[in-house]
């Protein structure tokens, strides 16, 4: 059975940083995709970064584009999201997915991930 735990939010200042980890289990993840969503009070969850597990290939919605990096770590069983210059509209609860075919679907939508962690939450303040 697939596992995803999140760690790492909390309450930051804008413009700090916080770097979010996702620890995956259950399964190898080597054709897999590692996605990070959001979402925020009142509205859909969005799609935030994404990589592809074994092609290392990562894509990022516009609004963090040069300011968060998705990495995972050499053993392929953790992701992390390295945030920086955190602004106040990025307060949100944050999870990370896994779809277990990198092949199919893409990589913005959420409904091509099989597996979701239980979120944690950031907040940024102003």
């Amino acid at each position: 059975q697939v596992q995803l735990v999140e760690s790492g939010g909390g309450l930051v200042q804008a413009g700090g940083s916080l770097r979010l980890s996702c620890a995956a289990s259950g399964r190898t993840f080597s054709h897999s995709r590692m996605g990070w969503f959001r979402q925020a009070p009142g509205k859909e969850r969005e799609f935030v970064a994404a990589i592809n597990w074994s092609l290392g290939s990562t894509f990022y919605a516009e609004s963090v584009k040069g300011r968060f990096t998705i990495t995972t770590d050499n053993a392929g069983n953790t992701v992390y999201l390295q945030m920086n210059s955190l602004k106040p509209e990025d307060t949100a609860v944050y999870y990370c997915a896994v779809d277990v075919n990198l092949y199919i679907g893409s990589h913005y939508n959420p409904a091509d991930y099989n597996y979701w962690g239980q979120g944690t939450q950031v907040t940024v303040s102003s």
